[in-house]
């Protein structure tokens, strides 16, 4: 009857309980708290007879074993605890941790060009003794370009504005489930104003290079007219004068960020009318 419960049921946990703080927290894999002394506990939900004997695990090697559901110690952050009912080895708890479990980005927000590639770098850890069954993330256009030990970097390409969305990556170890908060990533194309867009000769002309979203690194500008670069235009700074123009700068313009200035912007007209 026991094995049986074991089996459906009777699912073994592990509670954490601070001295200084005499409060219980229930771990879903992570843990308040760092090397202080703490109780685990051994909790069954049913009263088992018999006065069963406990054996307690410390990233899956046996460190103890006692007649009391109790195990006191100061726990390192780093470790995974588990327990299991003597007799029952082969049925143990969940492992539990504080900083075992974790999902970290490089970048929680994450700008990118319309038609590039940007990889969402990231990184994951979990207990050692565990062996990953499943690591992926919650997108149907990736190429995961990570591993099943700790790199979860995930590349997309050809992006398109509908592809600014949150990313979410998730592992799984033996039945556990961990995510990471989610990645956002916004999708932007160039565009260029040009104000104003007709004017006379010896008027000044301002074209101005916009994305949705701040590009990181810091963005260098290249300048186009009629599909050619303009020489000696590049700048840091999104605007960009033609001061006292002729009827020589009449023509089509247009803007790409430097590294990319296959993605240029959409071309506008400049008409410059004789005085």
């Amino acid at each position: 009857v026991q094995v049986q419960i074991y089996n459906r049921s009777d699912w073994r946990e592990i509670y954490w309980q601070s001295w200084s703080q005499s409060v219980c927290h229930r771990s879903s894999g992570k843990v308040t708290g760092g090397h202080q002394d703490k109780t685990l506990t051994c909790i069954t939900t049913c009263t088992l007879t018999d006065n069963p004997t406990y054996i307690w695990y410390k990233n899956g090697h046996k460190v103890k074993e006692d007649t009391s559901s109790l195990y006191s110690d100061s726990f390192s952050d780093a470790d995974s605890y588990s327990c299991a009912v003597k007799g029952h080895e082969d049925l143990h708890s969940p492992a539990v941790c504080q900083k075992c479990w974790s999902v970290t980005y490089t970048h929680q927000n994450i700008c990118a060009l319309k038609g590039s590639t940007v990889n969402i770098s990231c990184s994951y850890t979990y207990p050692s003794n565990h062996e990953i069954k499943a690591a992926f993330w919650f997108t149907k256009r990736e190429s995961y370009l990570g591993d099943k030990e700790s790199d979860c970097t995930l590349r997309i390409t050809d992006l398109r504005l509908r592809d600014s969305a949150g990313y979410m990556f998730r592992f799984i170890i033996s039945g556990e489930k961990f995510s990471g908060s989610p990645v956002s990533l916004t999708v932007t194309d160039v565009v260029l104003e040009m104000d104003p867009t007709s004017v006379s000769e010896r008027e000044n002309v301002t074209l101005t290079c916009r994305t949705n979203c701040t590009l990181d690194p810091i963005t260098v500008y290249s300048w186009f007219k009629n599909g050619q670069p303009i020489p000696n235009s590049n700048t840091s700074s999104p605007v960009y004068i033609l001061f006292s123009v002729s009827s020589e700068d009449t023509g089509r313009f247009s803007c790409a960020v430097e590294g990319h200035e296959d993605l240029p912007s959409a071309e506008e007209t400049l008409t410059v009318r004789c005085k």
